[in-house]
């Protein structure tokens, strides 16, 4: 079994339910955060120190306090561990149940599993850790098997998620053109960047850039 795991989880009540699970599995070193970047500098650390984690479990929701904090969700703790990371097995956690959103955790992040939080998720968790564990495939539920298979969702990208998360946060296309050539991301170029928002636009039935990102945060994507 996992020798050592890190749970990040800001609910007190679902670390205990998800602790005692790993301890019931034999997992001997057992770690857990309630931010993000806490859960990423333990990360680090333990690389620095030559003895990493062999899973991370994540939440992808975590209720923002007095706190400022670098990486304030799942899907952003993922990104930032894969990077240092990249063969670090990860599981998400979650209640969320928006297709688009675990399509692209599964396609972008790759994860190894993920759990939806419910009745009877704690088994479920368990069996997805011991068959990761066993490079045994993930059994998904019917709802995350029927998002995975629908091939109306393999035209949105991560390039698409990326753009849409710079639109809301109110970039222009000349920011995001900006942005987007700093960090080696192309296309680039502000007709680009319009023709790609259009498509968006057209491809979510949206009347303008507003209703867009009002669209794709009700889906997860941003």
């Amino acid at each position: 079994m996992f020798n050592k795991v890190l749970i990040a989880e800001d609910l007190d009540t679902i670390s205990v339910g998800v602790i005692q699970a790993l301890n019931e599995i034999s997992v001997a070193e057992i770690h857990h955060s309630k931010y993000c970047d806490d859960a990423f500098l333990k990360i680090k650390k333990a690389l620095d120190d030559n003895v990493p984690y062999d899973l991370l479990i994540s939440d992808l929701s975590f209720k923002p306090d007095h706190r400022d904090n670098r990486l304030t969700s799942g899907e952003e703790l993922i990104e930032a561990v894969k990077k240092v990371q990249p063969d670090i097995k990860t599981v998400v956690f979650s209640i969320e149940d928006k297709s688009f959103r675990i399509k692209s955790l599964f396609k972008n992040q790759g994860i190894n599993a993920y759990v939806s939080k419910g009745r009877d998720s704690i088994p479920e968790l368990k069996k997805a850790i011991q068959r990761i564990y066993n490079n045994k495939e993930i059994e998904l539920t019917s709802e995350i098997e029927y998002a995975l298979r629908d091939k109306s969702l393999f035209e949105i990208e991560s390039y698409d998620i990326t753009l849409l998360k710079s639109l809301a946060k109110g970039f222009t296309l000349d920011d995001i053109s900006t942005e987007f050539k700093d960090s080696g991301i192309i296309p680039n170029g502000s007709s680009s960047l319009e023709k790609r928002i259009n498509k968006l636009k057209i491809y979510f039935k949206a009347s303008n850039n507003v209703h867009l990102i009002a669209i794709t945060k009700d889906l997860g994507l941003v």
